[in-house]
């Protein structure tokens, strides 16, 4: 037969079967064996070099080397379709982004206690794209930073600690936002919320408390105990932290209604509203540069972090001009980081690449051309017990039975790890791991949506069907025979590949 000279890095395994390694030959291994060996080895630095507590994605562990635009490739050039990571908002190794930093990097980089015009020039920028009255900036180093910010200036603004959040939330990993996720301090390693937070049901129209589109007054209604618990705990509230999509909670698009209601609560109480904007910001809803514009409120602080630099460690907290008046208390806010000339460079350069690529608009495009595909899939697959999203910020539930909604998380790991094999990459996320999360550069095109929605239907129509699946067949939905989930694969005395967590702030 006619045999290839040269061959896909995701087809070594076809070739490694059909023709032997000719380096055994020569004596001198060649790269047909070489990458597992690599891959063994780093696992094993990694064990011995890095805290346990660092998880893995997926079950056969990428070696990624290089990232250009919506693709990521691994240490032998296999690319694969990145369509999770949303901190490369307008694509990894951006050349303007790339450019603007290195460019300020080689003349000046240092703290905001010297005059520069780009830390005027930005704030300006950034503000324009809020509704009013929001227009004070304040420059952090990160996602995380931004939300201990915006606690703080709660604080000081209403002279309150208490703080209400809703369930399943996730707002970062410094000690008092661990508090303040449910996700975290409800989960494996956590020790409850201090008797300083109070948590309300996680607005879920699809499996939550309340059903429906038109949910969200009666979500938003519980808010009333919470605000009520916390005066008698002695800890008025002081602040709301909601995300305007919830990315933990399972890519959940809030019920209409939900932050009218929640906002006009608080407000009534004393308190102060705080949006973050951490994963959905800087036009990713499509509809809406905010996520939380699409509910039609404006907040009283917004946390931005993540898709602000593209990568570059740089955070933001936007809010009124009488709440930052209020934190001029007396004690000097000042962040070595935040805000310098590199940072705000590369800030820059993302705003401008989203407004000229018009990439709010394309994430409207792709993100319909996504959430059509997997409602046609979902009227094909019965695993897919529901749809939703805006833009590209995108949820698809794996159920095992579409009436009780039973969630399906070895389903959702099964398909994650496939698609990975397939050269696409996304992840899963939820209270019960069930969620098939996309979240995606916002460079990414209509081939690539297309490209996405053939891997998930390859892989549920055809896969689904074999005998060591955690599907039965199209169609139909139940656990392998015997009842047995697929077991998540590890490597003994080494940290064990996550099929999801989230992404550090």
């Amino acid at each position: 037969g006619a045999f290839p000279g040269v061959a896909r890095p995701s087809d070594r395994a076809l070739y490694a079967g059909l023709c032997p390694d000719p380096g055994l030959l020569l004596g001198a291994p060649g790269r047909l064996s070489g990458e597992p060996a690599a891959i063994d080895s780093l696992l094993d630095r990694r064990a011995r070099s890095l805290g346990p507590s660092l998880s893995i994605s997926y079950e056969k562990p990428l070696h990624v080397v290089r990232g250009f635009m919506q693709h990521l490739y691994d240490a032998d050039g296999q690319p694969y379709l990145d369509m999770v990571n949303n901190v490369p908002h307008v694509g990894h190794s951006n050349p303007r982004v790339v450019a603007a930093a290195a460019r300020q990097m080689a003349v000046l980089s240092t703290n905001t206690r010297y005059l520069h015009p780009l830390l005027e020039e930005y704030a300006e920028a950034l503000a324009a794209t809020f509704p009013r009255p929001l227009s004070a900036c304040f420059f952090v180093n990160s996602g995380s930073e931004a939300n201990e910010l915006a606690l703080r200036l709660a604080r000081v603004a209403t002279g309150r600690k208490g703080t209400v959040v809703v369930d399943v939330g996730y707002h970062g990993n410094t000690t008092t936002l661990i508090d303040v996720s449910p996700y975290k301090h409800d989960g494996r390693g956590g020790r409850g919320a201090p008797d300083w937070v109070r948590k309300v049901a996680l607005p879920d129209p699809y499996r939550g408390l309340f059903r429906g589109a038109a949910s969200g007054p009666d979500y938003a209604a519980l808010l009333d105990d919470a605000l009520d618990a916390l005066e008698v705990a002695g800890h008025p509230a002081g602040a709301f932290l909601v995300e305007s999509m919830l990315g933990c909670g399972g890519q959940v698009v809030l019920p209409e209604g939900y932050l009218a209601g929640a906002f006009r609560r608080v407000r009534a109480r004393g308190g102060v509203c705080i949006a973050d904007e951490v994963q959905v910001g800087f036009g990713r809803a499509g509809t809406h540069f905010w996520a939380f514009e699409h509910q039609g409120v404006v907040p009283d602080v917004v946390t931005l972090g993540k898709p602000i630099g593209n990568g570059w460690p740089l955070g933001a907290v936007v809010t009124t001009p009488e709440i930052a008046r209020a934190f001029h208390d007396g004690m000097e806010y000042f962040n070595t980081f935040g805000g310098s000339q590199a940072s705000l460079a590369a800030g820059m350069a993302v705003l401008r690449e989203v407004a000229e690529k018009d990439l709010q608009a394309n994430a409207l495009r792709v993100g319909a051309r996504i959430l059509t595909g997997l409602r046609e899939l979902q009227g094909r697959h019965a695993a897919l017990g529901d749809v939703r999203g805006l833009g590209l910020y995108i949820g698809a539930e794996l159920v095992k039975d579409r009436e009780t909604r039973e969630p399906f998380p070895e389903a959702a790991g099964y398909v994650a790890n496939r698609l990975r094999d397939l050269g696409v990459l996304v992840s899963t996320d939820g209270p019960d791991h069930n969620v098939l999360k996309v979240k995606p550069p916002l460079v990414v095109t209509e081939a690539d949506a297309d490209l996405l929605l053939e891997a998930l239907d390859r892989i549920l129509a055809e896969d689904a069907a074999g005998p060591d699946r955690p599907f039965v067949s199209p169609g139909t939905v139940s656990g392998r025979p015997g009842g047995r989930a697929r077991p998540r694969t590890g490597r003994q005395g080494r940290p064990r590949s996550r099929r999801s967590r989230p992404e550090g702030r």
